[in-house]
C-alpha cells in the first residue's frame, strides 16, 4: 500500500463512520446482472460496503433476461412505455428468470467474495402485497395515439412488510428479493423493481436507495454525457419532469427516486453499475460518480459536509 492508497481510505473515513450500521437498498439492473464482469465488480463493492457495517438490501429486476427467454419461446416480448405486459406465458417466464436464475447467478457473486447471502421474493412472508393491476388507456408521447392496454399479471403494490429483511440483516445475511408479489388468494404478479426498491427503502427507513443502471445518472443535456447533474433536491427534478427537461428512459427513474425521497429515505442515487466500483465511489466520496436525489433539506446539509 503506498501513500496514495492510504491517502483514500483517509479521505473515506467520514463516509464510513457516517454509513455503518445504515441500511442501503441497492437495485442491481437487469443489463448489469447478465454481464459476468459487472455482476462480479457489484458482488465486490456490496462485500466491502457490508463489512464496513451497512446493512444492504439487494433488489434485482431482470428485464433483458426475460425479453431473450420469451424469444427463445418463440413469445415476443409486449413492452408499453417500457412496462410489460405480462400474460399467462409471460408470468411464468418472470417467474423462472426473476425468482430462479437471476436471483441463483446474484448470490453466486455475493458467495464468491465471502457473503452470506439469502434468495427472497416479494411472495416469501407476505413481503409485498400485491393487486393486479387494472387495465388502462395509454398515450402515445411521440403518435399521440391512445391504446386500451390489458396488463395481464402486472401488479402494483398495495403494501410492504419487511419484518423477513429486517430479520436476515440482524442475522448476519444480506437478502436478494426478485420483484414478484402475490395477493391474498395467492396470485402471484409482476411488479416493476424499480418500484419495489422504492417501497422496501421507504418501509426500512433505508438510508440511501441506489439504482445501478447502464446510465451515467442525470444530465442537464440528455445528449452530453459531461452534463452529469451530481446533486438535485426532489423539487428541481420534478420541475424538470414538468418542462420535458427530463425525457425517455430516465422519467420513471427519477420519478422512482423522488418517490423514495418522499416516503423518507434520505438520499436517493442512480449511477452506472457497469463502471468499476461506480457504488465505491458514490458512496465513499465526495464528488461521487452518479447523480444524487434528495429534499431541499438534505441537500443544504450535503453541500455543509
Amino acid at each position: 500500500m503506498n501513500g496514495q492508497d492510504v491517502e483514500t481510505l483517509l479521505q473515506a473515513l467520514p463516509y464510513i463512520r457516517e454509513h455503518k450500521g445504515a441500511t442501503f437498498v441497492i437495485k442491481c439492473g437487469g443489463e448489469i446482472a447478465r454481464d459476468p464482469a459487472a455482476l462480479d465488480n457489484l458482488a465486490a463493492d456490496i462485500a466491502l460496503v457490508f463489512h464496513v457495517g451497512v446493512r444492504p438490501v439487494v433488489v434485482h429486476g431482470g428485464g433483458p433476461q426475460a425479453s431473450d427467454l420469451q424469444r427463445r419461446l418463440g413469445h415476443e416480448p409486449q413492452l408499453v412505455q417500457g412496462r410489460r405486459i405480462t400474460d399467462d406465458q409471460t408470468l411464468e417466464v418472470a417467474k423462472m428468470v426473476f425468482g430462479g436464475q437471476i436471483n441463483i447467478d446474484i448470490l453466486g457473486a455475493l458467495r464468491r467474495h465471502g457473503i452470506l447471502a439469502v434468495g427472497v421474493s416479494g411472495v416469501d412472508g407476505d413481503l409485498i402485497r400485491a393487486v393486479r393491476r387494472p387495465a388502462t388507456d395509454v398515450t402515445d408521447p411521440k403518435t399521440g395515439k391512445t391504446t386500451h392496454v390489458d396488463w395481464g399479471h402486472v401488479g402494483d403494490i398495495a403494501s410492504v412488510n419487511t419484518r423477513l429483511l429486517q430479520k436476515l440483516l440482524d442475522d448476519g445475511y444480506v437478502p436478494v428479493l426478485c420483484s414478484l408479489g402475490s395477493d391474498r388468494s395467492g396470485n402471484v404478479y409482476n411488479i416493476n423493481a424499480d418500484t419495489v426498491a422504492a417501497r422496501v427503502a421507504a418501509d426500512m427507513k433505508a438510508g440511501k436507495l441506489i439504482l445501478l443502471t447502464d446510465a451515467p445518472g442525470l444530465l442537464e443535456n440528455p445528449d452530453d454525457e459531461e452534463s452529469l447533474i451530481s446533486y438535485i433536491s426532489a423539487s428541481r427534478c420534478e420541475e424538470m419532469l414538468k418542462t420535458g427537461a427530463i425525457r425517455g428512459g430516465m422519467v420513471p427513474k427519477i420519478q422512482t427516486l423522488i418517490e423514495a425521497v418522499r416516503g423518507g429515505v434520505r438520499r436517493a442515487h442512480i449511477l452506472d453499475g457497469k463502471l468499476t466500483h461506480s457504488l465505491l465511489v458514490e458512496l465513499f466520496t465526495k464528488e461521487g460518480t452518479g447523480t444524487m436525489v434528495t429534499t431541499t433539506e438534505e441537500e443544504a446539509r450535503y453541500l455543509d459536509e
